[in-house]
């Protein structure tokens, strides 16, 4: 297990320290996405400056990415190994409104935007809302 995630950090060229190491130990069982609070509480002791900066260097390195899905909290999940977050890459959020759980449906792209030809696309963000399938049980 520790292999894998060093061999993760190291395949995005992150130094491996131990509270990344941990952080990165928590994403990955993770089945949903992740707010900076909800990691702070996993960590009671962390400081809260550290986990930020530990996120921030994640997502820069295209380890994780960032979702805002509107409830007021950006949440965080892992990247596929294969993603570099480009326009291609973005796979559609889903919230659900009953347990506000994000999860990522990496299966199902991004439409296709087409702007005009004058605007340059950088980031999409498409979040669908409804139940999810553990709360309409």
């Amino acid at each position: 297990m520790q292999k894998d995630i060093d061999s993760k950090l190291n395949a995005k060229n992150i130094k491996p320290t131990a509270m990344r190491q941990l952080v990165l130990q928590v994403l990955t069982k993770q089945s949903t996405a992740i707010s900076l609070p909800e990691l702070e509480n996993k960590f009671e002791k962390a400081d809260k400056a550290t986990l930020y900066r530990t996120l921030k260097t994640f997502e820069k390195n295209k380890l994780i990415h960032s979702i805002d899905d509107g409830t007021g909290s950006i949440k965080y999940a892992l990247c596929k190994d294969s993603c570099e977050c480009h326009p291609d890459d973005l796979h559609v959020h889903f919230l659900c409104t009953h347990c506000n759980q994000t999860y990522c449906l990496n299966d199902i792209s991004v439409p296709n935007i087409n702007l005009p030809s004058s605007f340059s696309l950088e980031s999409v963000n498409m979040v669908v809302k409804g139940i999810c399938s553990v709360c309409s049980k």
